[in-house]
């Protein structure tokens, strides 16, 4: 992801006036992460499948879009989200979901829990262990440190509250640092520090058919 969201918010503005080399800027800032967060709902099987409906979706609906850096992220967000959900109502499955959402919003966290865990793992260890969170903790822990949104933009991306995704995200760090056999009543540094995942070998090909169906939606706008 790109150290500077300036860069980003001016690159997806670029992109809105037909800019291809500044949309691949964006796909690539953007869809590593993205990528990682879809696995969290579909799993890795068809992960790559479900981000490119999602990219193809945001390069369709780009012209709607207005916010910046961050609002990008949680619209992507919210467009992959809809994409995986689609996609398990189709296989006819259903995220298992782990907890009532009003317990959580009726015990907010203790504190914001971004530098709790994980800060020595690589990216494929995290997600691994992740995986093995309930999903409501699970996508929690991505979105606000793997995607980077922060409670209000993820709460908006799953439809719950902000205190709601919080304590979800500090159950789920706490549970990963069980995991890691860490003691949670210590940081391990900040979450914000976890590699992004490199881009595939292949995705740029991918990245180049979104930007040519991106230019296609424009013209026939």
């Amino acid at each position: 992801m790109l150290g500077d969201d300036a860069e980003l918010t001016a690159a997806v503005f670029a992109a809105q006036d037909g800019d291809e080399t500044a949309f691949r800027t964006v796909y690539r800032a953007v869809h590593p992460r993205l990528l990682g967060y879809v696995r969290t709902l579909v799993g890795d099987p068809d992960a790559e499948d479900v981000a490119s409906e999602a990219w193809l979706q945001i390069a369709r609906d780009l012209d709607r879009f207005s916010g910046d850096a961050d609002r990008f992220r949680g619209w992507a967000a919210r467009i992959a989200r809809n994409r995986a959900l689609d996609h398990i109502r189709m296989r006819g499955r259903r995220p298992a979901i782990g907890g009532d959402e009003t317990e959580l919003a009726g015990r907010p966290a203790e504190a914001d829990t971004a530098g709790e865990a994980m800060e020595s793992l690589a990216t494929g260890e995290a997600m691994a262990l992740i995986a093995r969170l309930p999903q409501d903790q699970a996508e929690a822990v991505v979105l606000r440190v793997v995607v980077g949104l922060d409670a209000k933009s993820a709460a908006l991306t799953l439809g719950k509250r902000p205190g709601a995704v919080r304590t979800a995200a500090h159950r789920g760090l706490k549970r990963l640092a069980e995991l890691l056999g860490a003691d949670p009543a210590e940081p391990a540094g900040a979450l914000g520090a976890v590699p992004p995942q490199r881009e595939p070998r292949g995705r740029a090909a991918a990245s180049v058919c979104v930007t040519q169906t991106r230019a296609r939606t424009q013209k026939d706008m």
